[in-house]
């Protein structure tokens, strides 16, 4: 007995998948994509499923998980007591080692920005490598936060769906 495909579903789950492996990969919006899932779903079937108080939350949630993504870093070493100038320059410059060298290139961008800057405006070495392992921490946590949030977003479609 064959069951029928619902290939918008199928279309659906693989953007929401997509979102999970996302979270891992640099440059890939993986919550975003999740997000993109839920609502091409709900798009495609006329706006019937899932009802429109799972997609508000679905949504709100990978929205939360986009922020986790873009803040984490910068609100990592403004607690471990870095400066504003130095956990924004941190941001850029991780993100722009990030495309250049991948996600070690991120987190040794993030740390020799951070300590530079920091030891520049008269912090002590020992109060840089502090607010730059602070960023780290904090970036690490950002992605399992992220991959908690795509994967309960992932899990939640299907419960509403099937």
């Amino acid at each position: 007995m064959d069951v029928p495909v619902d290939p918008f579903l199928v279309a659906a789950v693989g953007l929401l998948l997509a979102g999970v492996v996302g979270v891992a990969v640099p440059l890939v919006p993986g919550p975003l994509l999740s997000v993109g899932g839920v609502l091409l779903y709900w798009w495609l079937t006329g706006y019937a499923a899932p009802s429109p108080s799972v997609v508000a939350g679905l949504t709100l949630v990978g929205l939360l998980a986009v922020a986790v993504d873009v803040g984490a870093e910068y609100l990592g070493a403004r607690a471990g007591g870095a400066s504003t100038l130095s956990s924004a320059l941190g941001v850029v410059v991780g993100l722009t080692c990030l495309v250049l060298v991948g996600p070690v290139g991120l987190l040794v961008g993030v740390v020799v920005t951070v300590v530079v800057v920091e030891t520049y405006r008269g912090a002590s070495l020992r109060e840089g490598v502090r607010a730059a392992t602070a960023a780290v921490v904090a970036a690490l946590a950002s992605g399992v936060v992220q991959a908690v949030l795509v994967l309960a977003m992932l899990a939640v479609f299907l419960v509403a769906v099937l």
